[in-house]
């Protein structure tokens, strides 16, 4: 890695006489919290024109996609939904990153982190009107009616008092909504709350101490392995000690360790079943005492780096210690992965309703006119035995499941109570339940895309943001000249055509035109051409190859066999998909293909004949 990447909740009234600051500043925007929503808020409030000061508690800025280790995200796979930042993100990396992006089979985006870190450090220098400041400690704040006025911070052993006209928390875990006594959520809702399908009835919340055992999802705290050159020719000879005895028995060791592999062989472990997901505890997270989180920390770590040393005994010299963080344990990462924290109570909250198809075979959500992002993921929450069961939100599509889109409203990033605050992380306005789509990179950093924009319309306005006209919002964001956003969750326009943008107008102008199947109604899509199979931008990795065409019998995967050789195909492009979902058996096909050996699968980004 280069070297420029090695290196009480309680308010409280502030005083001129009380403290000795350095200096008194004043911002347009100020984003608190090492977050990737908190990173994208700050990158988009300075595009947009607004003096903007990023507050960091470490030494990187990325959150989950960097300091985190979740270096495999999931969801946005599709490139109908490769929007935004998050679009912006995964199209400068898969051009910079020699080995490409395919490299395990969690994910379709496999990077190192600190190629996530240097590129978003690059966006912040490039920002003028941005300005970075890591090491930093919140102190006290001081809040007047429904606003936030000042912060304290204590920044490299200097002591500031801090001015903005909007504040944004973009912290995983709500750190400034507490400071500011904003109301929050924390755990979990009876059914009978949201009357969401998969949370528990109120009478099992009272009753079962599993709920108060286990609060909040668990986090994990990611630890990076190392694959030598090959694999061993034969399967672990020895099983795990305790606790890690079942991380195994699923899925077996090589499968095991390539679901989060990355570029150079390093190995992201970030593994659920008994691996290291940490359970126990967990209201430290949030304590006001920081020797109980600091506790909770250590122990998380030391979990983590056993169920590293357990895959390594069982790996036969495979699997070593990794290194991708500037600490004097590189394996580890340089912050939790928290998959829930506090959720800010905002203006409307998103539930599990918002989530699922608005029919069972319908490929969309309900669709709010406020929309400000998609969101895809599934819906996934990590608890110590048997899966959680939810109510599924996904369906077949370009050879395997992929999860059904929803909309976020602009007025779940806006605080119920303070006028000049938002939300740009997991820790906006979402039930326990739908939170478990909600978290995840590519959504937060559209969100936090979101959120700072908001901000910069705000000040440029003299608005509060509750009071900024949505629609021109909606437009903005999809015109943005940096990194267009999606608002809208239409399938048929990819990204990268020319006719996206028009498509997305459209359907915020006059929602009702978007299907129940996520495509515009004829009327309004007459004018407009949908991609050609052969369309999409060339793969530098992309491989052409010829083959007889065939599904299997339930219709999910897809294949092309030439001679004995049978390889199994996806694809992110919804022109490829139109032809492979209705091709015959037996058609004959030319296509162009990334080869990812660790799906295993080959990810079709044309179709040259068919």
């Amino acid at each position: 890695m280069g070297p420029d990447l090695r290196r009480t909740t309680r308010r409280r009234i502030l005083t001129t006489a009380l403290f000795c600051f350095v200096a008194r500043m004043t911002w347009d925007v100020i984003v608190w919290g090492g977050g990737t929503g908190g990173v994208a808020a700050a990158v988009q409030a300075a595009r947009s024109g607004a003096r903007t000061l990023l507050l960091t508690p470490g030494p990187w800025l990325g959150g989950m996609l960097s300091a985190a280790g979740v270096s495999a995200p999931d969801g946005h796979e599709l490139s109908c939904w490769q929007t935004g930042l998050w679009g912006q993100f995964i199209r400068t990396l898969a051009t910079s990153v020699p080995e490409g992006l395919d490299q395990n089979w969690v994910s379709c985006f496999g990077f190192r982190p600190e190629q996530a870190e240097r590129l978003l450090q690059s966006w912040v220098r490039a920002e003028p009107l941005l300005e970075w400041w890591s090491g930093c400690r919140m102190g006290g704040i001081d809040r007047r009616g429904d606003r936030i006025q000042t912060l304290e911070v204590e920044c490299n052993r200097q002591r500031h008092r801090l001015d903005s006209c909007i504040w944004i928390d973009g912290s995983d875990l709500g750190e400034l909504i507490a400071l500011a006594e904003a109301p929050f959520r924390w755990g979990w809702e009876s059914r009978e709350t949201w009357n969401e399908p998969s949370a528990p009835s109120a009478d099992a919340l009272a009753k079962d101490p599993f709920f108060s055992r286990q609060p909040v999802q668990s986090p994990t705290w990611v630890v990076m392995g190392q694959l030598t050159a090959a694999a061993p020719h034969s399967p672990a000879t020895v099983a795990p000690a305790a606790p890690f005895a079942d991380a195994l028995e699923a899925f077996g060791l090589e499968r095991t360790l390539t679901y989060g592999r990355l570029p150079g062989g390093l190995v992201m472990l970030n593994w659920p079943l008994g691996g290291n997901d940490w359970h126990h505890g967990l209201g430290r997270s949030i304590a006001p005492l920081a020797s109980d989180r600091d506790d909770l920390d250590q122990e998380m770590q030391e979990h983590s780096l056993q169920f590293l040393e357990q895959l390594s005994r069982c790996g036969n010299g495979w699997l070593t210690c990794g290194e991708a963080f500037p600490s004097s344990r590189p394996q580890l990462a340089l912050m939790p992965y928290w998959r829930e924290g506090r959720r800010m109570i905002g203006q409307s909250m998103v539930s599990e309703l918002d989530l699922l198809p608005v029919t069972n075979q319908a490929r969309r959500s309900r669709l709010p006119a406020t929309s400000i992002a998609v969101g895809t993921y599934a819906n996934d929450h990590h608890y110590p035995g048997d899966d959680w069961p939810l109510a599924p939100k996904s369906c077949r599509w370009g050879g395997r499941w992929t999860g059904t889109p929803f909309c976020i409203p602009f007025e779940a990033l806006v605080s119920s109570e303070i006028s000049n605050l938002l939300a740009a992380e997991k820790c906006f306005s979402v039930s326990h339940i739908a939170n478990g789509a909600t978290r995840l990179q590519p959504l937060i950093l559209n969100i936090g895309q979101a959120a700072g924009l908001a901000a910069a319309l705000a000040v440029r306005s003299n608005l509060e943001p509750r009071e900024l006209p949505v629609n021109s919002l909606q437009h903005q964001l999809i015109d943005d000249p940096h990194a267009p956003a999606a608002v809208m969750p239409i399938w048929d326009w990819p990204c990268w055509h020319p006719h996206w943008r028009e498509a997305q107008h459209r359907v915020v102008r006059n929602p009702d035109t978007l299907r129940q199947d996520g495509s515009l109604a004829s009327a309004q899509a007459s004018d407009l051409s949908l991609p050609a199979a052969v369309a999409a931008p060339s793969e530098r990795h992309g491989q052409q190859i010829q083959g007889r065409f065939c599904r299997d019998a339930d219709g999910l995967r897809y294949w092309l066999e030439s001679g004995s050789i049978r390889r199994q195909l996806i694809t992110l492009e919804p022109a490829v998909e139109r032809v492979l979902s209705g091709a015959a058996d037996g058609t004959q096909m030319d296509l162009v293909a990334v080869h990812n050996p660790w799906g295993p699968w080959w990810r079709v980004s044309q179709l040259l004949t068919h």
